[in-house]
């Protein structure tokens, strides 16, 4: 149970609607303890501004009384008027000095806006005001207080306190916290159950992938799987359909190779067998054996062949074929390689013309490996056309590049076979060849930073193996 709990919390779909959680989460959290504490911070302090303001703006009024005639009552009354036009409480404080030069300072009330209230004298922002004889402010957590000095023969005798209060900022700020409480707890279930369901179908989508991923692991290929978004996993099962294709292709080669190859090896092996029986038991004459001897010596050359491509094949695919760069004159390699070719050329009754420049034709590459595309190219020409074809090979240097090309006047290449010409195992015609030669050419030529291309039309067909020119 323990188990299964720890897997459910590593899925797919409990992460992202945890993810989706924990965003809204922090969120909200940032509104409730970093945005609201912000606002009541601004609101008190527009708060005390105002009431600062209205301070500066209505002392005078009081302070032109002082010294003067005025009676308690008529003091009082201007008190209240002055508390009612400011918009807040006015307490107004007489100055008792006393101690040397008067540098203690003490309060009475003279006059308040809340008559018969308990009064509590801000006897700091007082002092402040009274000691640096200008507007002193004091922001508590229940009031906006301004006090402001008023004199009288230059002398601050009188101090005027004006207080609003707070408890409608704190209202409104608690009423905020409590919406956004509210908010954040609908949000969080909204992002949870919105989460989950996201998540619900994605992990869906994934596990439909991953089953078939498992199924093609285990050798048994699936239809497509549909391609229902643009999204990464859409891209994601787009790719997964394509792999699939290329797998099952590959092993559709590789079935047809492995059929192939055996066909290739099981009829030179039983034709050796078989002359070799009849060279034991049969008294025939000195040119019936020669002829017995050639046609076994063609069975042992095929096997050869074979063997060689294989060979070549696991090299490339170990990535242990070294390439030793250096000038490689292609008339040379032309001429070299077609000499190997003049008894084939022959039993094809085929033409080979060699069309070179009077100069070399140098390019950055591994002879050998040249040659070896060279002799793969030829008997693919010879090997795979009519005969009496003529063949021609072509050697140039343009734009910084070795171009060598074989053409065929044979019936071309059909389009959907051109297409596969380069793939392992491929042959377009089953009965002859393993269908390596020239995968293996085209891989060797990208192993020298070249490339081969095949360009065909109904009378000709040209193979164009292009390398890099050696530096003059």
């Amino acid at each position: 149970m323990r188990l299964l709990g720890r897997l459910r919390l590593r899925s797919l779909q409990t992460k992202i609607a945890l993810l989706f959680f924990a965003i809204t989460l922090v969120a909200f959290s940032v509104v409730y303890f970093v945005v609201v504490p912000a606002l009541r911070e601004n609101l008190e302090g527009q708060r005390q501004d105002d009431v600062t303001a209205v301070a500066r703006d209505t002392s005078s009024g009081l302070e032109d009384v002082m010294g003067g005639d005025i009676s308690a009552p008529r003091l009082n009354e201007l008190v209240r008027a002055t508390a009612d036009r400011a918009d807040a409480q006015v307490t107004l404080l007489g100055v008792q000095r006393s101690g040397p030069e008067g540098r203690a300072i003490e309060f009475y009330v003279i006059s308040d806006s809340r008559a018969g209230a308990d009064i509590a004298v801000p006897e700091s922002v007082a002092v402040r005001a009274v000691s640096t004889d200008r507007l002193a402010t004091k922001e508590g957590p229940a009031d906006a207080v301004a006090a402001v000095p008023l004199r009288y023969r230059g002398r601050a005798d009188w101090v005027a306190i004006y207080s609003r209060s707070l408890d409608e900022v704190n209202e409104a700020v608690s009423l905020i916290r409590a919406q956004v409480l509210a908010a954040g707890a609908a949000a969080l279930l909204v992002a949870l159950l919105g989460g989950y369901l996201i998540a619900r179908a994605l992990a869906r989508r994934v596990r439909r992938i991953e089953r078939g991923a498992e199924a093609v692991a285990a050798g048994n290929f699936i239809d497509p799987i549909p391609v229902d978004s643009e999204d990464e996993l859409g891209q994601l099962t787009r790719t997964f359909n394509d792999m699939q294709e290329q797998l099952q292709r590959v092993d559709r080669a590789r079935r047809e190779f492995i059929a192939n190859a055996s066909h290739e090896l099981r009829t030179p092996i039983f034709s050796l067998g078989g002359f070799v029986e009849l060279m034991q038991e049969e008294d025939a004459d000195e040119a019936t054996r020669e002829e017995w001897v050639e046609q076994m010596r063609q069975g042992v050359e095929r096997l050869q062949k074979l063997a060689v491509d294989l060979l070549d094949l696991s090299r490339l695919d170990a990535g242990s074929v070294q390439i030793e760069a250096s000038p490689v004159d292609l008339g040379e390699v032309v001429r070299s390689v077609a000499s190997e070719f003049t008894p084939a050329v022959a039993n094809r009754r085929a033409g080979l013309d060699l069309d070179l420049p009077a100069g070399a034709v140098e390019a950055s590459a591994d002879r050998e490996r040249v040659a070896q595309i060279m002799r793969i190219l030829l008997d693919n020409a010879l090997r795979h056309t009519p005969e009496g074809v003529n063949v021609t090979v072509t050697a140039e240097r343009e734009n910084g590049r070795a171009e060598l090309r074989v053409a065929d006047t044979g019936p071309g290449i059909p389009k959907e076979d051109a297409e596969r010409v380069f793939e392992r195992f491929y042959t377009a015609d089953a009965v002859s060849g393993s269908g390596l030669g020239l995968a293996i050419a085209k891989e060797l030529a990208e192993l020298m930073r070249g490339n081969i291309s095949l360009s065909s039309d109904p009378v000709a067909t040209t193979f164009t193996l292009v390398l890099p020119a050696a530096e003059e």
